[in-house]
C-alpha cells in the first residue's frame, strides 16, 4: 500500500486528448467523422461481400471479416473518446476499465491472427493457383476464422487472469483517453515489473515477432513468383502491396506501444488515435478502392439500394 490513509480506487480519471476548451470541438468533429466513416466503411464491405455472388471467394471472405474485426476496433474506444470531449470530468469504472482492455485485446489478438490467415490466403492464391480453391475452400476458411478469435480471446484473457485482483489505492489518473495494459498496471499499489514484462512478452514481442513473420512471408512469396515467372512480380507485389500497408497500419502502433521502453505521452496518444480511428478508416480504402472486382461489387450494391429507395 502507499499510504495508510489512502482509499482503495473504484474509478478512474482519463486525462484525454487536450485540456484546451477551443481544441475539444474540433477534435470532436474530426474524430466524428472519422469514425463514423470507417464504420460505414467497413459495414458497406461486408454487406458487399455478402450480398454479391460473384465475391463469395476465400478472399473476400477474409476481407469481410477483417470488416467486421474494424467495427469493433473503432467501436472499443472511439465512442466514449468523443463523447468524453464534452466533460469535464472523464471517468470510467474499474470494471468499465477491465472490460474495455480485454475487447480491445481480444479484438487485436484476433487481427493478428486474421492477418497471418489473409497472408496464407495470398501465399496459397499466387504460389499454387490450381490448388487454391481446394486447400482454402470455405470450411477451411471458417475453421480459420474461429480459431483467430480462440486465440485472441485466450491472448486477452491470459494478460487480464494477472491483473484483474491488482490493488488500487493511490494516483487513479490514466493519462490516456482510453484504458489500456500497461498504465493500468502501473497504477497498482504493488511491485508491478514481472507484469508489466509479461504484458511486453505477450504483446509486444508477439507483435514483432508476428510482423516480422508476415514480411517475410510476402518477400518469400516475391521472391517464389520471381522465379516462376519475372512478369507476374509486378502484378503479385500489386496484389500484396495493400496486405503489406495493413500490416504496417495495424503492427506498427502496437510495437511501440508495448517495446518502446521510454513512455512518451503525445507519441503514445497519436499512435492510440491512429490504431483505433485512422486504421480502421485507411483500411476500407487500401482494399477496396484498390480492387476493381470489389469496386464494381460496390456500384452494384449501391445502385440496388438506391432504386429500392425511389419511389414507386
Amino acid at each position: 500500500m502507499r499510504g495508510g490513509n489512502q482509499s482503495v480506487v473504484s474509478e478512474f480519471v482519463l486525462l484525454g486528448l487536450t485540456t484546451s476548451l477551443e481544441m475539444q470541438p474540433v477534435l470532436c468533429l474530426v474524430f466524428s467523422v472519422f469514425y463514423v466513416s470507417g464504420i460505414l466503411g467497413n459495414l458497406f464491405i461486408v454487406l458487399t461481400v455478402v450480398s454479391d455472388s460473384h465475391l463469395h471467394s476465400p478472399m473476400y471472405f477474409l476481407l469481410a471479416n477483417l470488416s467486421f474485426i474494424d467495427i469493433w476496433v473503432s467501436s472499443s474506444a472511439a465512442p466514449k473518446m468523443i463523447s468524453d470531449l464534452f466533460k469535464e470530468r472523464k471517468v470510467i469504472s474499474l470494471q468499465g476499465c477491465i472490460v474495455q482492455m480485454f475487447f480491445i485485446h481480444v479484438i487485436g489478438g484476433t487481427e493478428m491472427v486474421l492477418l497471418i490467415v489473409m497472408a496464407l490466403d495470398r501465399y496459397v492464391a499466387i504460389c499454387r493457383p490450381l490448388h487454391y480453391l481446394t486447400i482454402m475452400n470455405f470450411r477451411i476458411c471458417g475453421l480459420l476464422v474461429v480459431t483467430a478469435w480462440t486465440i485472441g480471446i485466450i491472448h486477452s484473457l491470459i494478460q487480464l487472469v494477472f491483473v484483474v485482483n491488482l490493488p488500487f489505492c493511490g494516483s487513479n489518473e490514466v493519462d490516456s483517453f482510453y484504458c489500456d495494459l500497461p498504465r493500468f498496471i502501473r497504477l497498482a499499489c504493488k511491485n508491478t515489473y514481472r507484469l508489466e514484462l509479461m504484458v511486453t512478452a505477450n504483446s509486444g514481442f508477439i507483435s514483432l515477432g508476428t510482423f516480422f513473420i508476415l514480411i517475410m512471408s510476402y518477400i518469400f512469396i516475391l521472391v517464389t513468383v520471381r522465379q516462376h515467372s519475372s512478369n507476374g512480380l509486378s502484378k503479385a507485389f500489386s496484389t500484396l502491396s495493400a496486405h503489406i500497408t495493413v500490416v504496417v497500419l495495424f503492427f506498427g502502433p502496437c510495437i511501440f506501444v508495448y517495446l518502446w521502453p521510454f513512455p512518451t505521452v503525445p507519441v503514445d496518444k497519436f499512435l492510440a488515435i491512429f490504431d483505433v480511428i485512422i486504421t480502421p478508416f485507411l483500411n476500407p480504402t487500401i482494399y477496396s478502392f484498390r480492387n476493381k472486382e470489389m469496386k464494381v461489387a460496390m456500384r452494384r450494391l449501391l445502385s440496388q439500394i438506391l432504386s429500392f429507395r425511389k419511389p414507386f
